[in-house]
């Protein structure tokens, strides 16, 4: 059994001492004593202490506990991160309290129960191992709000009109979807909801459910007990408990299979967690945002995806479009992969050459943003000249969009559907868009079967 963990006892008892380092070090995968409490500062600073096992008393002639609580307070000063359980002769509760108060994590009454015991220090280990995950999505949050991960929201009036609604939908704490093609950005929109947020000092956890493993799910989602399972070595909270306070991210939830959609559901609904393999619920605390490049609603009509998780998930819908409908915004785009690139590849690259510029507006984009950054970032790295020019792109040859001949009531039909996504379905605006009465809109969207 792989051990984790590096456990600090302190201790004025030599015997408590040997009998606490043999029991520990079967658990543990560092057991370190002493029985001088002034030295505990060096010893979390030298081996990486994770928790510390501290006595309330070190002078036989005193057993209030202020010699605990004083070092209590000072590991806690410098190492606020370092989980304490402490260490008591004497089974008073309000000394217990104080400590508890004072920041220690638990506490153990000696003579201690084995079980009992260690129990306790691989809670502690396990509450250590999650604040420090936390603290790394936090920091990677922060790294990623000031990076060209950020949401560069362009000129064209489709998405002048999707900015004014995020603005709107991420001060409050509504669900929202997302979709959009593949590599439209659905994932950096998302992050820019929580990033505009009022939970953006929190976590934003993002869980790919088409990769999730459909027996894992729970425990990945929701976490688990140690032995419920074979690998369950450790209690490990899920991602609902992981991004408490914070944003969660479901993409591709277009993916997940119909009998785990309702246990999903059941969370959402109820607003709680239960680990598998504990009876205990944790109420969550999360803004939820599912993205997808699925058309949900034929999955619904088709039964392969619920309707109740849709409304769910769906207070708010948020359509990407596709870069090709936005092609005002291609060259902003690539000048920006451009700056980025020639700084991280220290090239001296000016700009695009006038025939690059054409090439890339008329170009489709089928991979969306992604393709066009991953274009640019291998025209910069293959790059020896001050601009990229249209062969340095090494765009793959496409048909000509002329050589689609489409009916009149082909172009009726998709003049249509795009007016309803540059609304989000606001009949009136579609109509005045359309310059047509709202009962001949109606008639064509049934013509149609829009």
């Amino acid at each position: 059994m792989a051990k984790h963990g590096k456990i600090l006892v302190v201790d004025d008892n030599h015997g408590i001492l040997e009998a606490v380092e043999l029991l520990l070090t079967q658990y543990f995968e560092q057991v370190i004593t002493t029985d001088n409490p002034e030295k505990t500062d060096d010893l979390i600073s030298k081996y990486g202490t994770d928790v510390v096992l501290l006595d309330m008393n070190f002078k036989a002639s005193v057993n209030t506990g202020n010699e605990g609580l004083y070092f209590l307070g000072r590991i806690k000063d410098k190492y606020p991160d370092v989980q304490v359980v402490v260490f008591t002769a004497y089974a008073d509760l309000d000394l217990a309290v104080d400590a508890l108060k004072r920041g220690a994590n638990d506490f153990v009454v000696k003579p201690w129960d084995n079980d009992k015991l260690v129990a306790t220090l691989q809670s502690a280990y396990n509450l250590r191992q999650s604040r420090k995950e936390i603290k790394k999505l936090k920091e990677i949050n922060q790294t990623l709000s000031s990076s060209t991960s950020r949401m560069y929201w362009g000129n064209s009036p489709i998405m002048n009109r999707l900015h004014d609604t995020v603005r709107k939908v991420a001060a409050t704490d509504a669900n929202v979807l997302i979709t959009g093609e593949n590599g439209t950005g659905k994932e950096v929109l998302a992050r820019e909801i929580h990033l505009l947020s009022s939970r953006s000092n929190e976590p934003m956890v993002t869980v790919d459910m088409g990769a999730v493993v459909e027996t894992l799910f729970e425990s990945e989602l929701f976490g688990h007990v140690k032995g419920a399972f074979t690998d369950a070595k450790n209690d490990r909270a899920g991602k609902f408990e992981a991004a408490a306070g914070g944003t969660l991210f479901l993409d591709e939830i277009g993916n997940l299979p119909m009998h785990l959609q309702s246990k999903l559901l059941t969370v959402i609904q109820r607003g709680v967690v239960t680990r598998v393999g504990s009876n205990q619920e944790t109420e969550i605390n999360v803004r939820l945002i599912c993205a997808t490049n699925k058309d949900i609603e034929k999955m619904v009509d088709e039964g392969i995806f619920r309707e109740d998780l849709l409304y769910r998930i769906n207070t708010i819908h948020l359509s990407l479009p596709a870069l090709r409908d936005r092609a005002d915004d291609i060259v902003p785009f690539a000048e920006k992969y451009l700056e980025h690139y020639s700084r991280k590849y220290s090239k001296n690259i000016e700009g695009f050459t006038a025939d690059a510029k054409r090439e890339m507006t008329d170009y489709p984009w089928n991979g969306n943003i992604r393709e066009l950054q991953h274009t640019i970032e291998k025209a910069v790295i293959l790059c020896d000249d001050h601009h990229i020019s249209s062969k340095a792109l090494m765009l793959r040859p496409v048909k000509s969009r002329k050589q689609e001949v489409l009916t009149i009531e082909q172009m009726e039909c998709r003049m249509i559907k795009d007016a309803m996504a540059d609304h989000n379905g606001n009949m009136s605006a579609v109509a005045e868009q359309l310059g047509i009465s709202r009962p001949t809109l109606y008639s064509k969207i049934k013509k149609y079967n829009l």
